[in-house]
């Protein structure tokens, strides 16, 4: 029987596998708040790669990153009945400034410290990038409207998952504005294919991109655009979403322009957005038995050298060896950028260090010793395949 790296299998017990993947790789961990995680470097190495990635092809669309208040007014979600329905049951309000101690060792909110207006701890930013749009837009020559942030946002799930379903989670959202619906229809279709291209390219994850049924529309939306990976288990993952919203959205918070003619008219508009569900997808597309596998180029370090040092004088030498060789590789070229090489030092044994680095998903680990140093040749394992050959 071969032995996994893994304590249990897909086969036997794939929701079992994927929590075990994200514990033996240190993707994350819990915090102590029910549905929220601590990312752990390797988890939000990853989270990095992609959110570089994915900001350059926004860019190239002609969006502009901005950033917006976590809290939001309530009165804000009233303008909007729909959006507010949709949202209502998992928003976390905060209605007091300042805790005071009760007299028996805790903390309570301050009677006389409660906000005047409740707010909302953003689950998505619509409302309060709506009102900025009525602020930013008077004529037709201030559009379209094209922005996007990177932030966080918080929603009170009732059963969560790490990356896939959390009660706060990391992610993108784009929010634009147009003169017509049809510019907006096609906004939402073009960031819908930057997101599929983006998943195929980057992540190695194909995706069926299409409309959504009218029951699994965002609440608020004409019409809402996704792409859907398919995970090992047989299941489907929803993995990106883009929204055309047409009037609704302007409607409610007034977002209105002046055309060419000199009449007042309602904008058209458009949100989409990816989040840190795309590393549970990674997960559960590439993994396998012994751990996750990150495809090359959202890995933080795409080579990881470990030198087999046993403690004594020679080890200086085979450090040093290393030292060179990760110089070398730095210089090179992968992907269309310079190569990511990390030697790894830290006071463990080889064995254990490469076992933790398969785990993790490097995609090439190389160990070095002094019978290879002293032959010119090192040990390769690419984890793709999970194979020892000699270079």
């Amino acid at each position: 029987m071969i032995k996994r790296a893994l304590p249990v299998t897909r086969e036997a017990d794939f929701s079992a596998w994927y929590q075990a993947v994200i514990s033996e790789a240190d993707l994350a961990e819990e915090s102590g708040v029910r549905g929220c995680m601590v990312i752990r470097p390797w988890g939000y190495g990853i989270w990095e790669r992609i959110q570089r990635l994915l900001d350059d092809r926004i860019k190239a669309t002609g969006h502009e990153n901005c950033y917006f208040p976590l809290f939001i007014p309530l009165s804000y979600f009233e303008k909007e009945a729909e959006h507010v329905d949709g949202f209502a049951k998992e928003m976390a309000v905060v209605t007091h400034h300042r805790l005071k101690a009760d007299g028996y060792g805790r903390l309570i909110p301050d009677p006389d410290a409660k906000l005047e207006e409740p707010l909302v701890v953003r689950p998505t930013s619509e409302m309060v990038i709506g009102a900025a749009f009525a602020r930013w837009v008077q004529s037709w020559r201030d559009l379209p409207v094209l922005i996007n942030q990177w932030a966080n946002v918080v929603r009170w799930e009732m059963r969560t998952r790490m990356f896939l379903r959390t009660s706060e989670f990391l992610w993108q959202e784009g929010h634009t504005a147009h003169a017509t619906a049809d510019e907006a229809r096609d906004e939402t279709l073009k960031m819908l294919e930057v997101y599929r291209d983006f998943a195929e390219e980057c992540l190695g994850v194909h995706v069926i991109a299409g409309e959504k049924p009218e029951n699994e529309r965002f609440p608020g939306a004409v019409a809402t655009y996704s792409i859907e990976a398919m995970m090992q288990d047989g299941k489907a993952l929803q993995a990106g979403t883009s929204h055309f919203l047409g009037t609704n959205f302007a409607s409610a918070q007034n977002i209105r322009f002046q055309n060419a003619g000199g009449e007042f008219e309602l904008c058209n508009t458009t949100s989409w957005g990816v989040s840190t569900r795309m590393i549970g997808a990674v997960i559960m597309v590439h993994g396998d038995d012994d751990g996750l596998r990150v495809p090359p180029m959202i890995a933080p370090w795409q080579v990881v050298i470990v030198p087999m040092l046993r403690d004594v004088p020679e080890d200086a030498a085979i450090v040093e060896y290393c030292k060179s060789l990760q110089a070398e590789l730095a210089k090179q070229s992968a992907l269309g950028e310079p190569v990511r090489a990390l030697l790894d030092l830290k006071p463990a044994k080889a064995a254990t260090k490469r076992w933790g680095w398969v785990k993790k998903g490097a995609p090439i680990v190389i160990e070095v010793g002094g019978r290879d140093m002293a032959g010119g040749n090192v040990t390769v394992i690419r984890r793709d395949r999970l194979y020892r050959e000699g270079r």
